[in-house]
């Protein structure tokens, strides 16, 4: 396993993205702790998960019971596991998906997870999504005062503008370490943000890697390179898909989704797969 920086904190190069474990078509209980459990086993320390990432109504922090539930339960060292959770979004079981930033609900959110997560701060928080009828100062704003009062240590942004980061960075300052926005070889228009992001130090943690739960099994077939250099490396597609990300830059740490043990094993082994410059020409 290779690592790199969110902040100060040194993380797996692979996370785990643990949306699917809570949301429509998840797995029972006995399959969805498994699969932390060998994505902890793989090496990796960095667990993506948000209050809104569940399934039905009055479900608010199922992915995040799940986690915690899971790293009590694993039998090896979870220490330097860090959780990054997110609020701002909600889900009231219809299958839609609601924002509210306003700076109340951000700071009732984030006590939320903080007692579902079994912890006295938050490794990292991430504001979800701009809430479009809320000024994004007042929301980025409630996040620098959680940080303030010691309830969360790093903060994050995500779907998220260029122009929304450098505003944020102006509110955070240092606190801001992270930005989570959607890319993957099927959705590259946040170049620009992952850029930025690159030149201000800050961790960019592509949500939905291989193209989402629906993409992920199509990367081979979608994008004839994946699977021409997988083919060269004897690996999958899917691996060589999150290592073609690792390599756009230093700043990357993706965070596939899984929902069975074997992918996220196979996921995991991406941060040890080397691309030359030839197998890069051929990816987008």
């Amino acid at each position: 396993m290779r690592y790199r920086s969110i902040g100060d904190v040194e993380v797996s190069a692979i996370g785990l993205g643990a949306m699917p474990l809570s949301i429509e078509g998840r797995p029972d209980r006995e399959r969805a702790i498994a699969t932390i459990h060998a994505a902890l086993d793989a090496g990796i320390t960095l667990i993506d998960t948000a209050d809104s990432y569940h399934w039905n109504a009055g479900e608010t922090g199922h992915n995040e019971v799940l986690i915690a539930d899971a790293l009590t339960t694993y039998g090896g060292d979870s220490d330097a596991v860090l959780i990054a959770t997110k609020g701002g979004r909600g889900r009231p079981g219809d299958g839609s998906w609601t924002v509210t930033g306003t700076p109340a609900h951000l700071k009732n959110a984030c006590e939320g997870s903080l007692k579902r997560l079994g912890v006295e701060a938050i490794g990292l928080y991430q504001l979800h999504k701009p809430d479009e009828n809320v000024p994004w100062a007042d929301s980025v704003g409630a996040i620098k005062e959680l940080a303030d009062e010691g309830k969360i240590r790093l903060a994050g942004v995500s779907n998220v503008s260029s122009a929304q980061i450098l505003e944020a960075r102006g509110i955070l300052g240092e606190k801001l370490v992270s930005v989570q926005n959607e890319h993957s070889p099927a959705y590259l228009a946040h170049e620009p943000e992952l850029a930025l992001c690159t030149e201000l130090g800050l961790a960019y943690l592509p949500w939905g890697p291989l193209g989402g739960i629906s993409g992920a099994s199509r990367i081979g077939a979608a994008h004839a390179g994946f699977l021409a250099v997988a083919e060269d490396h004897g690996v999958s597609p899917q691996r060589v898909c999150l290592a073609w990300l690792l390599a756009k830059s230093p700043s990357v740490v993706a965070i596939p989704g899984s929902t069975r043990p074997a992918t996220i094993r196979d996921s995991a082994a991406a941060a040890d797969l080397v691309l030359t410059a030839g197998d890069l020409a051929r990816l987008p």
